[in-house]
């Protein structure tokens, strides 16, 4: 079978360790092995962990005493969290460890997100905890490939029913080890941001013309996490370029939506040098979850429920005003070469004439804003269609075998 699946283990081992063993038991019995990392502080472990809490703190530029001493619980937990984020990463780049669970209430959870977030994209991440999917777990430090399961009826001690969860993650965390898949790199990689073909359809025709051009095109949702997932891998150099065409999640962000990909939405790509074909698909719109009243700042603005999960309001002029702004921002500071494609006849099949978030007049606005911005060196250029029609993404794509032939993007893989 080869080597055995190493995973690490991350819990308090001062509170957890009846937990933290029957859980390396179990991936032991399924031929893993297990390294324990024990990030308490209150008492020693009972059992000797492969990494100690005193290796935990030191790796946080502390000793153990000093984070006992500093000050409250949080504190000290968030102290021993850095430290376990460190060495979480050094482990899985040194090979040490394919993937990592971690157990927790609250504190444990807390502590977990960080650790999951300082490992890379593609490593499998599970978390069993106490409060899985609630609404206290922040939309940006949940890790894109996250995965959670409730930690039912585990808050003090072993029962049939924890053990049963606790199985099941140890499982999840196994097969995902056994099962990833690095991708082969045979062909360079283009990201392409987009919403689904309901509301942005370009895709349809960008990505069978990147893959005959010897291209892997990956197509990213812009829903928050997809949009994440989006930034953390231009920010690897996973991308030999962009099209960002999809920008509903800066929107949100500004418009205080929690359908957000965070601040540094549209900045990744440029910060590392990788060469970008942006265009402003979507930013007429801020997200609501649609089984909740919209929020009272977006109340009576004209609405397109998506489906049952997610709804999306119209933007006002002075928002789309913003809006320009902040992309013109993002853009400028830009390390490679960016253009900004601009869609004169409309950003989404929602705004056409006669659909639910037509608006003549805040596009007008939105328009007049982008062209009066200051884009440094950044490449404007208008196209007179909609973001959906054929022109667009023919243009799109002058470009980008504009910049191959300039040397700017690597050439694809001969087919």
């Amino acid at each position: 079978m080869g080597t055995p699946v190493r995973v690490l283990l991350v819990g308090t081992a001062d509170t957890k360790s009846d937990e933290l063993l029957f859980l390396r038991s179990c991936i032991e019995a399924d031929g893993g092995e297990a390294a324990i990392m024990d990030v308490g502080v209150l008492e020693g472990a009972p059992f000797a962990p492969e990494i100690p809490n005193t290796e935990v703190a030191a790796a946080a530029g502390m000793s153990l005493e000093a984070i006992v001493q500093s000050g409250d619980e949080n504190t000290a937990m968030a102290h021993m969290a850095r430290g376990a984020a460190l060495l979480a990463r050094a482990w899985r780049e040194e090979g040490r460890i394919q993937g990592m669970l971690a157990l927790g209430g609250t504190m444990g959870t807390d502590l977990a997100l960080e650790v999951a977030a300082a490992l890379p994209l593609g490593t499998p991440k599970v978390v069993a905890s106490t409060i899985a999917f609630s609404h206290l777990l922040p939309p940006e430090r949940i890790s894109p490939d996250l995965i959670m399961i409730l930690w039912a009826g585990g808050l003090y001690g072993l029962n049939e029913l924890c053990r049963a969860s606790l199985a099941q993650a140890a499982g999840a965390v196994l097969g995902a080890c056994r099962l990833a898949r690095a991708p082969s790199k045979a062909r360079p990689t283009v990201g392409i941001t987009s919403l689904g073909t309901s509301a942005l359809s370009y895709m349809k025709r960008l990505k069978p013309a990147l893959e005959q051009r010897g291209y892997e095109v990956a197509i990213f949702h812009t829903t928050g996490m997809g949009g994440r997932a989006f930034e953390e891998l231009a920010a690897a150099g996973r991308f030999v370029a962009v099209f960002d065409f999809s920008l509903q999640e800066l929107a949100n962000y500004l418009g205080g939506s929690c359908v957000s990909a965070g601040a540094d939405r549209l900045s990744a790509a440029g910060h590392c040098g990788v060469p970008q074909i942006v265009a402003p698909g979507a930013t007429d719109m801020i997200d609501y979850p649609a089984w909740a009243p919209p929020p009272a700042r977006l109340a009576g603005r004209p609405s397109h429920a998506h489906n049952r999960l997610i709804a999306s309001a119209m933007c006002s002029p002075e928002e789309r005003v913003v809006m320009a702004g902040a992309i013109a921002e993002r853009l400028r500071q830009a390390q490679g070469p960016v253009c900004l494609l601009l869609p004169l006849a409309g950003i989404e099949e929602w705004d056409r004439p006669g659909a639910p978030l037509h608006d003549a007049a805040g596009l007008a606005a939105f328009i007049g804003a982008l062209r009066q911005a200051d884009w440094g060196g950044v490449e404007l250029v208008e196209v007179p269609a909609h973001i959906n029609d054929e022109i667009f993404s023919t243009t799109a794509l002058a470009i980008f075998d504009r910049w191959v032939a300039m040397g700017r993007i690597a050439p694809g893989a001969p087919r």
